[in-house]
């Protein structure tokens, strides 16, 4: 097997306040993979997501991220749980900001910028501002953002968090198809069982603080996953075994702080 995109060996974290938010945290992250990271709230899963960035630095362990560390290239993308949108720019000039960064004039960024419009369904948005907006169009554009550079490595952080039910549906049904069509590297953080089912290949479940991962689920189910899969039988049975897994985590977090 290739060398993982993604790797962290035994990995710790500890603030400066002294608050320990991971510990003996271990993953692997290959080419194409979609890998969720469930957990509750306050888990440390938006911390790992930082240190595979390279926002935060490990107290301990060894994190390896080879698509961060290219020379010249923007290989890694980051996609937060707000949109992070410039709100005096069009969203053409938003998509464009990191190919801008890059050293792209606006002509040569066109047919790009453009491309990743038409991916989430925004094409006809290019000139809107961000106060025109809905939410899940935002996101779309936040989305289009990390898109453009046509990344090795896609980093998501609870971006549908804050939609409807509905509109988190559609976006999970998009991402999908960004997913299948460029084959990024897709560690995605939720704690949502169903989004996580839905979506991922292998779901990496985190016990309470001091975050660690406890288990990991293969879904083990084609693509394309339409939405018919959300009322299946085995989309159901999926979820179960997540919930259980998240349960015995609890449980067992519960029994360590008593």
């Amino acid at each position: 097997m290739k060398e993982p995109v993604i790797s962290l060996q035994s990995v710790g974290k500890r603030f400066d306040s002294g608050l320990l938010a991971l510990h003996g945290v271990s993953l692997d992250l290959h080419d194409g993979e979609f890998v969720s990271l469930l957990g509750p709230s306050g888990c440390g899963k938006s911390t790992v997501l930082r240190l595979v960035a390279g926002l935060d630095r490990a107290s301990e362990g060894t994190v390896h991220a080879p698509a961060r560390s290219r020379d010249g290239a923007a290989d890694t993308a980051f996609v937060f749980q707000e949109p992070t949108l410039m709100p005096w720019a069009s969203v053409f000039d938003n998509v464009w900001l990191p190919l801008r960064l890059a050293g792209a004039s606006r002509a040569a960024a066109k047919k790009p910028v453009q491309a990743a419009l038409r991916r989430v369904g925004l094409a006809d948005f290019h000139m809107a501002y961000p106060a025109e907006l809905s939410g899940g169009m935002k996101m779309r554009s936040s989305i289009a953002r990390a898109l453009v550079t046509q990344p090795r490595v896609m980093l998501m952080d609870e971006p549908f968090a804050a939609l409807d039910e509905f509109t988190r549906h559609q976006l999970n049904d998009d991402l999908l198809g960004c997913w299948q069509a460029q084959r990024f590297a897709a560690l995605f953080v939720t704690h949502s069982v169903f989004e996580s089912v839905f979506l991922s290949q292998r779901v990496l479940v985190m016990g309470a603080r001091p975050g660690r991962i406890v288990a990991e689920i293969v879904v083990d189910e084609p693509y394309p996953r339409h939405s018919a899969f959300r009322s299946s039988p085995r989309f159901i049975a999926w979820c179960g075994e997540l919930s259980a897994a998240l349960e015995a985590a609890q449980m067992a977090s519960a029994g360590v702080a008593a």
